[in-house]
């Protein structure tokens, strides 16, 4: 059995959400059959829920699209991974939640077309995006190669999000962005910076122009850049990954030096976080 995971990046454009999934599923069934061994595929961030125009009018348009998960938006990218036989994160999606909040919510589909994991952006970029903040750290397993977490744009530029994303067990984290200012340099450093804290893999998939400024990007758990796209343009990324890659960076260290996850001793103190109030335990799985 490989743990090896084909990935396909689809860096584009929002599209119109009336639209949005059926040419999601066309244009994703040219590409597989371009790259048949795609095993993932990966969009960004808003990728079926294009909104513009003024603050006003942009949280009324997410009032009008959002939806729960059970609802047609999610069962329509359901049917889509369904017909591609392909593991799909297709971007986030604007959930209605129980209790009527609104969500910016990033979903996985499996092959089978079942909505493996869900997770709500815990860190909305406010004042800009109008959605209630998550509170739960979400991974999901793809059998026989590995673990993913699931995180969202402005997650990133909180470290606690991929650390415990990592405690949870993800060899891969997934960060769906629609990143249109100029502190996307910024994100291309905290990517590679996340890797290394927490010696997993980090994609970082952002929306093309206009929606976004592109640049999307791969990093390994050694901080390596497998991939990056070089512009704001269209483009579609592939990779191998070998999650085996994730153990042995901490079995040995990044750069065969930092062993990160032997640092902790069992009864050493657990670190006090009080400026996110909270604590964080020893940097052992075990």
């Amino acid at each position: 059995m490989s743990a090896s995971l084909y990935i396909l990046t689809l860096q584009a454009p929002a599209r119109t959400p009336d639209t949005a999934v059926e040419s999601l599923r066309d244009e994703l069934k040219e590409l597989l059959a371009d790259f048949p061994q795609t095993e993932l595929v990966v969009c960004p961030e808003y990728h079926t829920v294009d909104v513009e125009g003024t603050p006003a009018e942009r949280a009324a348009a997410y009032e009008q699209l959002a939806e729960p998960l059970g609802g047609p938006r999610v069962t329509g990218l359901k049917a889509v991974a369904r017909e591609l036989g392909s593991w799909l994160i297709p971007g986030t999606v604007i959930e209605r939640g129980p209790n009527g909040e609104l969500f910016n919510t990033a979903v996985a589909i499996s092959p089978d077309g079942e909505l493996a994991a869900a997770y709500r952006k815990i860190f909305p970029w406010r004042p800009f995006e109008p959605f209630d903040p998550g509170s739960e750290f979400t991974i999901f397993e793809i059998p026989g190669k590995g673990k993913v977490g699931l995180a969202i744009c402005y997650d990133l530029w909180f470290p606690e999000v991929a650390r415990n994303l990592a405690y949870l067990g993800a060899d891969l984290i997934v960060y769906p962005f629609q990143t249109s200012t100029r502190d996307r340099e910024h994100e291309l450093v905290l990517a590679r910076a996340t890797a290394i804290q927490s010696q997993v893999f980090v994609l970082s998939a952002n929306a093309a122009a206009p929606s976004g400024t592109g640049q999307s990007i791969l990093v390994d758990p050694d901080g390596i850049v497998r991939y990056t796209a070089v512009s704001e343009n269209p483009a579609v990324l592939t990779d191998v990954i070998d999650f085996e890659t994730v153990e042995r960076v901490r079995r040995v260290g990044t750069a065969g030096m930092n062993r990160l996850w032997d640092q902790s001793r069992n009864g050493d103190p657990a670190v006090q976080l009080p400026f996110y109030r909270g604590t964080m335990p020893p940097l052992s799985r075990d």
